[in-house]
């Protein structure tokens, strides 16, 4: 195992499993491949990566067949989907089931690198912050309909950050906060931010 923590890469096509695998391995990670989703689910459940990269078009069960079985709203690694950009509306789809970000296909190495980097710190940090998710320890109406994601994403809605800053701090790309921004307000029955801000703070 190396200093950085294991990658697992899901994707039935061998050329994007071994080119991630050369970038992940070139940043010190070790990397497990799978071409299917149960030999990953299997390992999964045996032990924890430090982050997962899923493609969304897998042959029998989708990536979001798998974030529904792994319960991925309550596994504690990252996980990215992979996406073309006809599937963003699966990739949102796959934000609601736990995916913590989508990766857009084709995809620069770099960029992967940087937004798999940043979740893995989000990750750590939150784990020294204990789980309040850096929300106040107040109950507020519609608290509990909140996943731990949500939570994170409205407690720095809610100190003030643009979806470019709360996407910075979490390391997921603005687009992504606004889906969880999206999914927040309708839960709590908020219209705006400023109705956001009074329902957490009334």
């Amino acid at each position: 195992m190396t200093a950085n923590g294991e990658i697992f890469i899901v994707d039935d096509d061998a050329t994007v499993r071994d080119a991630l695998s050369v970038v992940f391995s070139l940043e010190g990670y070790h990397v497990s491949g799978f071409a299917d989703g149960n030999s990953f689910l299997a390992a999964a459940r045996a032990r924890a990566p430090a982050c997962v990269i899923l493609d969304v078009h897998m042959p029998g069960r989708s990536g979001l067949d798998i974030l529904k079985e792994l319960n991925a709203q309550h596994y504690e690694a990252p996980i990215f989907i992979i996406s073309g950009k006809a599937d963003i509306p699966m990739a949102v789809d796959a934000i609601k089931n736990g995916a913590r970000d989508f990766i857009e296909k084709p995809f620069d190495a770099s960029t992967v690198v940087a937004s798999v980097r940043g979740a893995i710190a989000a990750v750590a940090r939150r784990g020294e912050d204990g789980e309040t998710n850096g929300l106040p320890a107040v109950e507020f109406p519609g608290r509990e309909l909140l996943t731990p994601r949500e939570r994170e994403v409205l407690a720095l809605i809610t100190s003030g950050a643009s979806n470019k800053e709360a996407g910075r701090e979490l390391g997921i790309s603005p687009r992504t906060i606004e889906v969880h921004r999206a999914r927040i307000m309708e839960k709590l029955g908020a219209k705006n931010a400023a109705d956001l801000v009074r329902i957490v703070l009334s």
